[in-house]
């Protein structure tokens, strides 16, 4: 006989949205991963299993994200004894840029929150997914794990602490997720961003590119959300190695894109729209562009997943 227990879901997320690489994020509605709780048969927190990424995902609590951040919250209650089974179902890819990690940190964390009903609040959940950055399979910053726990999109004002500011969403912004399949080494390409030496002016231009989108957020500013997102330059090393990434890109502002840019460490690409209309076509055109090439990609339409990590 089967026994009882709670799915829990937390969603995929986007950063590096215009320029804020580890200021800012959102939550998709769409891909999320799930994990099962459920009692145990023998004392401690174990993963049983792991569906979707079982060869590259390690099912050893003190390494996979999901079982560091739930093991955390477990020491803080004084609960590291009780019998609770973690059974993963992996949607989002792995080292696609769409904050993977963190939505095991999130699913873990909330989950096992939920299914010992302890009444802690997300809020209070927040310092047991520190530990997370530090895992040997996650490389997520607070821009990930944040959104994909609170929902919404998060402006980071403390990456160390995880203090944030849950921001003002206008009504008609819509999103398209380009995933080509490609496995690149995200650690390396998250390096090659936060290394990399820019400007005072670049700085200077990056700063005013956040600021200007922040304020076109709260005032529901379309045009000066349009006019700051297209100043906004990719990573160009980064860009690079992206699978048609240019072609994409000109081909999302000719149909109507609003922003474009490199989600996360990449290689996944987020475009912003102001109407369903122009995603979809966009998502579209994409995909007959890389079977016309003979290239694999994946494509995700979305609103901006409120929710965050659920029980359902």
């Amino acid at each position: 006989m089967s026994k009882s227990g709670i799915k829990v879901s937390a969603p995929a997320t986007v950063s590096n949205i215009a320029g804020g690489l580890n200021n800012l994020g959102l939550a998709l509605e769409t891909p999320a991963d799930e994990i099962i709780i459920r009692e145990g048969n023998q004392p401690g927190l174990v993963i049983t299993e792991i569906q979707g990424a079982a060869k590259r995902l390690s099912s050893n609590i003190s390494v996979n994200p999901a079982g560091i951040a739930a093991y955390r919250l477990l020491e803080h209650l004084g609960e590291t004894q009780r019998p609770i089974e973690l059974e993963i179902h992996k949607k989002i890819a792995l080292d696609s840029g769409l904050g993977s990690s963190a939505a095991l940190t999130a699913a873990g964390v909330y989950g096992v929150n939920e299914y010992l009903r302890t009444g802690m609040s997300r809020n209070e959940l927040l310092p047991f997914t520190l530990p997370a950055y530090k895992a040997e399979e996650a490389y997520d910053t607070a821009a990930h794990i944040l959104p994909s726990l609170m929902g919404g999109m998060i402006l980071v004002t403390d990456e160390k602490e995880l203090t944030f500011k849950k921001m003002y969403i206008p009504a008609g912004l819509h999103i398209a997720v380009l995933y080509p399949h490609i496995q690149p080494d995200n650690r390396k390409w998250a390096q090659m961003i936060c290394n990399k030496n820019i400007t005072f002016q670049e700085s200077l231009d990056l700063s005013q590119h956040l600021a200007a989108f922040v304020a076109a957020m709260y005032t529901s500013d379309m045009d000066l959300m349009r006019s700051t997102l297209h100043k906004v330059q990719p990573h160009e090393e980064i860009a690079t190695l992206i699978p048609e990434f240019h072609t994409i890109r000109d081909m999302a502002f000719r149909n109507g894109a609003t922003g474009f840019g490199i989600a996360g460490a990449g290689p996944s690409m987020f475009v912003l729209c102001t109407d369903s209309g122009a995603a979809k076509n966009i998502i579209e055109e994409a995909g007959n562009h890389f079977k016309i090439i003979k290239k694999g990609i994946s494509a995700y339409y979305s609103r901006i997943n409120h929710e965050g990590a659920i029980v359902y």
